[in-house]
């Protein structure tokens, strides 16, 4: 048994699945492509946003023909389905620049990992997706989008869960105690991760951003619990508040009196905005 920081924070999981061949492998078995990528991009933005929210992705890749995307998601989050399907449009979205011409050139795949089982039972499942084909009434489907959104729970692995893609959530899902039997896993690629986030191989700095995460999800857990009293406008706030608060971000008086003129939707918009930029939007 080796100690590890889990693979439900960002940094550890970002910092281990960034590495090319090991992203490559774990989208190519989940998607069932053979895929190889030779650049993994944490955080990736693109250069000039598209639509209303400007969106980073926790790690992306791409070639000529595929770009994929896979982001990772433990702390509640009432909006994370419609969140991610909002990411995986925008990358298809993203790709066409002229009226000339509609095709998206990349096929996208966007997975997502979910590390917490949810409150609602119908929402518990180790494997769910969605294809962007167009069917015919006899079920035929016309091959003319091959676009996939796959959302994952390793905590929800079940007998029916693809062997390839079981074998991922099990790694996942072993780090997230805090300790691996690494012999468990012999494969090649599984050790790369093991390593990766193997307790005695982490920086300073990696410790201190898990740390952070740390207290994020205490911070985004507690006001969760604190919106479901105070009602969901005000339980935003409060979010917004504090996390604030814990990325050191000054609420001035101005600051304040933009979010008491904000409505429900706008003020879950700008707190998506605060946590995936760190920092208050410009």
């Amino acid at each position: 048994m080796v100690e590890v920081l889990p693979l439900r924070y960002g940094t550890l999981f970002k910092k281990a699945f960034s590495d090319p061949e090991v992203f490559s492998a774990f989208v190519g078995d989940v998607i069932g492509v053979e895929l190889e990528f030779s650049q993994v991009e944490q955080e990736k933005a693109f250069p000039a946003p598209v639509g209303k929210i400007d969106i980073r992705f926790d790690l992306f890749g791409e070639d000529r023909k595929h770009r994929a995307i896979v982001e990772i998601q433990h702390v509640r989050e009432s909006d994370a389905f419609a969140r991610f399907h909002y990411y995986h449009l925008i990358s298809q979205i993203e790709q066409v620049t002229t009226s000339r011409n509609y095709e998206v050139e990349r096929t996208v795949y966007t997975i997502v990992v979910f590390t917490r089982l949810p409150e609602e039972e119908n929402l518990r499942f180790d494997m769910a997706s969605q294809s962007s084909d167009i069917v015919t009434l006899e079920g035929r489907a016309l091959g003319l989008f091959k676009h996939r959104i796959v959302f994952l729970n390793p905590r929800a692995v079940s007998p029916r869960t693809p062997p390839k893609v079981r074998r991922w959530l099990e790694l996942i899902d072993d780090s997230l105690d805090g300790t691996i039997d690494e012999t468990a896993y012999p494969e090649p690629l599984f050790q790369r991760v093991i390593g990766a986030i193997e307790s005695q191989n982490l920086t300073p700095q990696e410790r201190y951003w898990a740390k952070e995460e740390a207290i994020w999800e205490d911070t985004k857990t507690e006001s969760y619990l604190e919106g479901k009293k105070e009602g969901h406008g005000e339980g935003l706030m409060t979010a917004i508040v504090d996390v604030c608060e814990v990325l050191d971000i000054a609420l001035d008086e101005t600051k304040m009196a933009h979010l008491e003129k904000l409505d429900a939707d706008a003020l879950n918009a700008l707190r998506m905005q605060i946590k995936k930029a760190k920092r208050w939007p410009e």
